[in-house]
């Protein structure tokens, strides 16, 4: 496997062993790699994680999300730029929104994503992984957000009940046995509880959407990430709870997003 020495720190021995290792966009990563290392010794272990097949957002420390830099740390699920378009659709069906909640919240991408389109707004965010809600807490902060650890509703503060403007959660949804069958840097390198939706991928949809109406202000709306696959079966489960669901689909994306609201 390709390893960069110490000693070896131009931008053309960073490219080369990235290409190497058979990084499509080398001068890209480079270019991330090289801004982000503040010594040469840093700089080598950070081209070597990236060669061990390291996801390139953990190793920089950040992913971009709808123009923002969100901090990410080994063992949070990165945020993927198809659920930016979760967001959009949340701005274009609340554009008032004041109470806004990030359930699954990982980074706190999607609530710190919320919060700088929206203007001033109360923002919660919850996770049931002690790292992610770390993590959450330092993107969050200019916010105002409040963090809280917790498995799903359970993490929430009583006194949101029947507050909600926008609910997001993007819940895991990959079905247990195609686990395994996902892409190494996310496979190896992601919580499996951020992963992992059960055994058709819609256990945690299926619980959010339960609950959801009861946390849901009237005329609020909850919004799910899913697969092309599961939408069927996901609309089925949001129109089950008693919310009025509506399928948005971005074929630029690949994003499927699931929408419900309280009437």
């Amino acid at each position: 496997m390709p390893s960069l020495s110490p000693r070896c720190t131009s931008a053309d021995s960073v490219v080369a062993a990235l290409r190497t290792a058979g990084c499509v966009f080398a001068e890209d990563e480079a270019r991330l790699i090289l801004a982000a290392a503040r010594t040469p010794d840093e700089l080598a272990d950070m081209v070597d994680r990236r060669v061990a097949g390291h996801p390139l957002e953990l190793v920089v420390g950040w992913a971009e999300f709808r123009g923002l830099r969100v901090t990410v740390a080994p063992g949070v699920f990165v945020p993927r730029r198809r659920t930016e378009f979760l967001v959009d659709q949340a701005l274009a069906l609340a554009p008032g929104a004041r109470v806004v909640v990030d359930l699954c919240c990982g980074s706190g991408a999607v609530g710190a994503a919320l919060a700088a389109a929206l203007g001033p707004v109360e923002l919660h965010s919850a996770d049931i992984d002690p790292a992610a809600v770390d993590c959450a807490r330092r993107n969050t902060a200019d916010a105002g957000g409040e963090v809280h650890t917790g498995d799903l509703f359970e993490a929430l503060p009583a006194g949101l009940r029947g507050r909600i403007d926008l609910l997001a959660a993007n819940v895991p949804y990959v079905p247990t046995e195609e686990v395994a069958l996902l892409p190494s840097e996310a496979r190896d390198h992601e919580p499996l509880v951020a992963l992992d939706g059960g055994s058709d991928g819609l256990d945690i949809l299926r619980r959010v959407a339960a609950e959801a109406p009861q946390w849901l202000a009237p005329g609020g709306h909850l919004l799910v990430e899913t697969s092309e696959r599961q939408a069927p079966a996901a609309v089925d489960a949001f129109a089950h709870s008693g919310l009025t669901p509506r399928l948005a689909v971005s074929e630029e994306l690949y994003a499927h997003v699931v929408t419900g609201t309280r009437t």
